[in-house]
């Protein structure tokens, strides 16, 4: 007779449904694997299957919370676009649009930031506020991961809305700097993090973005941890977030009602690690995300 049974400990993985489940909060979960044209050659082997097969190493049990999230939320799995760099940019938006959500969006590259919140926007990008938890400004010239946030403020995302968590030194250059600055981007470096606390500088963040009570999209670029905490993610340095300040960031943002939709990106499952540690934080990125976004009074 096996040691344990699925009623007794039931796989992450089984929060993953077709369709809403009536009776339970629903967080819709949708992948697409940008990585086309990412600064940083990667490969097209697809982040959002790793990430869902990980889901299978963790239980549904928030022990700080003594809540069994079968028992509160469900998974809406909306599947992966197919090539969403080129000719799926057509279905993703119809299948963000098609419902109200709130979204967990799994990556590919930061490219997937430009094309969700333009997507989930409706075209209106001022009354939306951004916070991103990122090493990088992701302010470059031209069409890539490391410029979502430069298009996301041509097209109409106001600045004074837009925060940025986790800034590294030697990873922005002085030009972009400067660029964000004059946009009214507020910065939030590695050390000011350091020195408030992670849950401390995201509820600012949270104040400066949702000001107003203004939707937000959350940017979770996995490369502001640590490169040992983070090894499938190409840009991570040393120096960065440890797994523990990231889940915690997720989990204070993600429990904020004006928080409306969270990617996780940049993360390339060919340079993982042979322990998949990077795909495996992902997991409880989703997990703590789905938390959050599941558990909020109705």
């Amino acid at each position: 007779m096996p040691l344990e049974t699925a009623d007794r400990w039931p796989r992450a993985a089984t929060l993953l449904v077709e369709a809403p489940i009536p009776e339970r909060r629903n967080v819709h979960l949708l992948g697409a694997h940008t990585y086309a044209t990412s600064v940083t050659p990667r490969s097209a082997t697809s982040t959002p299957a790793a990430i869902r097969g990980a889901l299978e190493r963790y239980s549904t049990y928030r022990f700080d919370d003594d809540v069994d999230l079968l028992d509160v939320l469900r998974l809406v799995d909306h599947g992966d676009i197919a090539d969403p760099d080129t000719t799926g940019t057509d279905a993703l938006t119809a299948t963000l649009q098609a419902e109200a959500g709130p979204w967990i969006l799994l990556g590919g590259d930061n490219a997937l930031t430009w094309r969700g919140l333009t997507a989930l926007s409706h075209g209106d990008l001022s009354e939306w506020g951004l916070i991103t938890f990122d090493a990088h400004l992701d302010m470059r010239d031209g069409v890539s991961n490391g410029s979502p946030v430069r298009q996301l403020l041509a097209e109409g995302l106001p600045g004074a809305n837009v925060v940025q968590v986790g800034l590294a030194d030697f990873a922005n250059s002085a030009h972009y700097a400067r660029s964000a600055r004059e946009a009214g981007i507020t910065a939030m470096t590695r050390s000011r993090v350091t020195s408030v606390g992670v849950a401390q500088a995201v509820t600012e963040a949270l104040a400066i973005a949702g000001a107003g009570g203004r939707p937000v999209y959350v940017d979770v670029d996995v490369d502001v941890c640590d490169r040992s905490v983070a090894p499938g993610c190409p840009a991570a340095t040393p120096g960065g977030w440890s797994a523990e300040q990231l889940l915690t960031a997720v989990r204070v943002a993600a429990r904020d009602a004006r928080v409306r939709a969270i990617d996780i990106t940049e993360i390339d499952v060919a340079r993982d690690s042979a322990d998949e540690r990077t795909i495996r934080l992902a997991a409880l990125l989703v997990l703590e995300a789905a938390a959050g976004l599941g558990g909020r009074p109705q």
